[in-house]
């Protein structure tokens, strides 16, 4: 036996003897009808079963879903879990919420998995990458949809917000030469996707296609040349991950070193504060034997034991940028460049006579 037709619109509409779109404006314009009469639409839908607008339906009329994509090139955890990652991802919803726009996360594609870029219900896409891998570029141009890079343009000349990380390595490095330091450790990134704990024998020239990784060791490397040039000694290390736990892993090839480092520069109070935790195991005292630096300056960096020299960014506000340039018009949007520092305190002081 045939089931009734789902209630519709026109149902709710002929109960109370107002239009379909005084019904419409219940749920998708409350602000043009009376309380009470908004009151009465959504009752009489309720008694009738009918849910509301359907959504896609609504999507196609307007020509505009009311969401911005937030596409990561990590697993879907790392906004949640990494502490610069959820600053950053902070600011890009605040300026959502201002805007009345939802937010559709986007993690990378998984092995045997469908990308999500083709299907995500968008008006634009803000890429939070390092960089972008080439197949998504080619899905978002099939989109034809705005996109604004976030720490890296999707492709150069394109719209982004970021740091001048290079500077900020720059100036990082600088500070440890300026105490004195000779025998500097630097842990870096991953170089590649997957890759494992290891020391790199190109040193601060090490190839990688991650544009943050290129432009912080060349940061190091301008500072660091007094110290190459004065019978100093650099050693690289690029990390697995991102966390605490690579950190210290990294320091062991630094630390085992037969000429261990009186200095370590790591990208990420992350894995700074791993580096602190392994040379604490150890008994090394830091900043007597063990000038330490981070990157980021998350809270976790002013509250560790010491407290941790790093690099300041403004991660909230680089995400709520990108999501502002994101909404404006194409004409206006162009890269946008924000302020970093280096904040002192007390993981770094000038290496024992």
């Amino acid at each position: 036996m045939p089931s009734d037709p789902p209630p519709r619109m026109r149902d709710v509409a002929r109960a109370l003897g107002v239009s379909q779109a005084t019904v419409s404006n219940a749920f998708n314009r409350p602000d043009q009808l009376s309380r009470e009469l908004r009151d009465r639409i959504l009752a009489a839908a309720r008694d009738l079963g009918y849910p509301g607008p359907d959504p896609i339906a609504n999507t196609f009329r307007r020509g505009r879903t009311g969401a911005v994509g937030l596409i990561i090139h990590e697993p879907l955890q790392y906004l949640f879990e990494d502490p610069a990652a959820r600053l950053t991802m902070a600011g890009v919803a605040r300026v959502c919420g201002e805007h009345g726009s939802s937010l559709v996360l986007v993690p990378r594609a998984e092995p045997g998995l469908p990308d999500v870029v083709p299907t995500a219900l968008v008006d634009g896409f803000v890429a939070f990458c390092d960089p972008l891998e080439p197949e998504r570029r080619e899905l978002l141009r099939a989109r034809r949809l705005p996109v604004v890079g976030l720490d890296a343009p999707v492709t150069p000349g394109e719209p982004y917000v970021g740091i001048d990380d290079r500077a900020a390595a720059r100036a990082a490095a600088a500070h440890l030469v300026d105490l004195g330091h000779r025998r500097i450790g630097v842990i870096s990134f991953a170089l590649a996707r997957d890759s494992e704990t290891t020391v790199v024998s190109a040193g601060l020239d090490a190839p990688t296609g991650y544009v943050a990784n290129r432009a912080r060791l060349d940061g190091y490397r301008d500072a660091l040349g007094p110290a190459l040039g004065g019978g100093g000694r650099i050693v690289v290390v690029a990390a697995r991950g991102v966390e605490e736990a690579d950190g210290a892993a990294a320091a062991v090839h630094l630390l085992d070193h037969a000429e261990p480092p009186t200095a370590i520069l790591a990208m990420s109070d992350r894995l700074a504060l791993g580096v602190i935790a392994e040379a604490t195991r150890r008994g090394i005292d830091v900043p007597g034997d063990l000038s330490v630096v981070g990157f980021d300056d998350v809270p976790a960096a002013v509250a560790a034991s010491p407290a941790l020299t790093t690099v300041r960014q403004p991660h909230a506000r680089k995400g709520a940028e990108a999501v502002r340039m994101l909404l404006r018009p194409a004409p206006t949007r162009t890269a946008l460049i924000l302020p970093t520092e280096v904040v002192v305190r007390a993981s770094t002081a000038p290496p024992r006579t």
